[in-house]
């Protein structure tokens, strides 16, 4: 029978594998001070001994063969003032993969366990230190990519986004407190005009929790980046606009059709947001089955992009057909890119009314600018909602629930008191959903599905 370890105090490396000069073990939980005290046996005054907020320099001996592990630093922190709220230590010892590795298995050796992902930050948690909108900023922060994605993190870790919702909680758990409250009263003991004003209460805070909800958008290009396509025949420009976007040579560009086969994606960054920029093969018919091929994905990506950026030649002609060819992409996703401007028009170009359009020339730096601006609008990412409270995929599903709910109660209260019942259904409802989002209602499935998404040490 395998023995229940899970009283036992958890510990990670708390620092990225590899060469460095220092690691970092991070040791958590009760019994944290006494696997300190049988890592440095030969010390003056261990780990146990020793105030929160301390430090000292000790040789780490292996708790069971004795052999010196390293030199290190030791810090002690002492519950509840701890990242996460409960005794532990951390151990600075030197870096690289074989040092570290050794620490950590001595760590061990003196009896703690192998932390699960996220576990330190889920205990800080349950210990109070963070809501789930913190926690959960903890990760958005180590994976940012931008500093733009770092400073929203920042502001969530910070409380900004948690201490909105729980107003909203408190304010939704105060109507389902009053409607409750009443009842057991007959209709005529109600207070004057108690439905009413309790609807427009829930309305007035139904619309907040909409605007919330608007900036799912924001979030999930922050948190996850955006698709942006780059289209259009051969020969119309992509990989030059590739290249000028980036300011190097990424993509090969020739004079001879077909040189893109494949689709080429690089990281670009606007506004502070992530874009994943794709070069895709140019779009014709061709008996060429590895060009088939290329132009097969380029479609492919096209339909699953955030935004299209499709590039249209106008030195040459043949762009007659382009409102039909358009119509397959939605216009709120599409920007079109007029290239070689600097060159004579070979002929007209009619585009969709509802498209926007830019006039570009790569080799003279036109439009780029103006391109910028206008991939920025059609995202959604413009510089002036920078630093608001911006919300995930989790939090605008609990949103919407809470704004279906609420919305369901103003129409309970809206129908007469003998609907109190009903609308104290869907006010406690809401509540949850709310509650759920900060951490004030959560079950074992909820934080095993955020937690897992963190480092182990972190």
């Amino acid at each position: 029978m395998v023995p229940d370890r899970t009283d036992l105090p958890i510990a990670a490396m708390a620092t990225a594998a590899g060469a460095a000069g220092v690691c970092v073990v991070r040791i958590s939980g009760p019994g944290a001070l006494a696997v300190g005290d049988r890592l440095v046996a030969d010390a003056p005054r261990k780990p146990s001994q020793r105030a929160a907020g301390t430090f000292f320099h000790a040789v780490i001996l292996h708790p069971q063969t004795r052999e010196r592990i390293d030199d290190a630093v030791v810090l002690v922190y002492r519950a509840p003032h701890s990242f996460t709220g409960e005794d532990a230590l951390e151990i600075q010892g030197h870096g690289g993969g074989i040092p570290s590795r050794r620490l950590l298995e001595a760590v061990l050796a003196a009896g703690a366990r192998m932390a699960a992902p996220g576990e330190f930050t889920k205990r800080a948690f349950l210990n109070g230190k963070l809501d789930l909108t913190q926690a959960e900023a903890v990760c958005d922060f180590i994976q940012s990519k931008t500093d733009r994605a770092a400073h929203v993190a920042r502001a969530q870790l910070d409380g900004a986004l948690g201490q909105q919702v729980g107003q909203f909680y408190e304010r939704m758990t105060a109507v389902c407190a009053d409607v409750e409250h009443l009842l057991d009263f007959d209709e005529g003991e109600l207070p004057e005009r108690f439905t009413s004003r309790t609807a427009a209460r829930v309305a007035e805070l139904v619309g907040e929790l909409e605007r919330l909800a608007t900036t799912w958008n924001e979030g999930h290009l922050l948190r996850d980046g955006a698709l942006v396509v780059i289209s259009g025949r051969p020969n119309a420009g992509k990989s030059s606009l590739l290249n000028a976007l980036l300011g190097r040579n990424r993509a090969i560009v020739h004079e001879a059709p077909g040189t893109t086969r494949d689709a080429i994606e690089e990281n670009y960054a606007l506004n502070g947001v992530l874009l994943r920029l794709v070069d895709t093969a140019g779009l014709r018919e061709t008996d060429n089955a590895v060009e088939k091929i290329g132009i097969g994905r380029a479609r492919d990506l096209m339909r699953q992009a955030d935004l299209n950026i499709h590039l249209v030649d106008q030195s040459v002609s043949g762009n007659e057909n382009l409102c039909k060819k358009l119509s397959v992409l939605p216009a709120q996703r599409t920007l079109v890119g007029i290239t070689k401007c600097d060159l004579p028009a070979g002929g007209e170009i009619r585009l969709p009314t509802d498209v926007a359009r830019v006039r570009l020339s790569v080799r003279n730096g036109e439009g780029l600018e103006e391109l910028k601006s206008a991939m920025s609008r059609l995202l959604g990412m413009d510089e002036e909602s920078q630093g608001q409270p911006v919300i995930s995929l989790r939090h605008v599903t609990e949103l919407r629930e809470a704004v279906r709910q609420g919305r369901a109660a103003c129409e309970a209260l809206t129908a007469g008191s003998d609907h109190l019942v009903i609308a104290a259904g869907h006010l406690r409802a809401a509540a949850e959903a709310l509650g759920r989002i900060v951490g004030r209602v959560y079950s074992d499935d909820l934080l095993d599905a955020i937690f897992s998404r963190f480092c182990v040490g972190k």
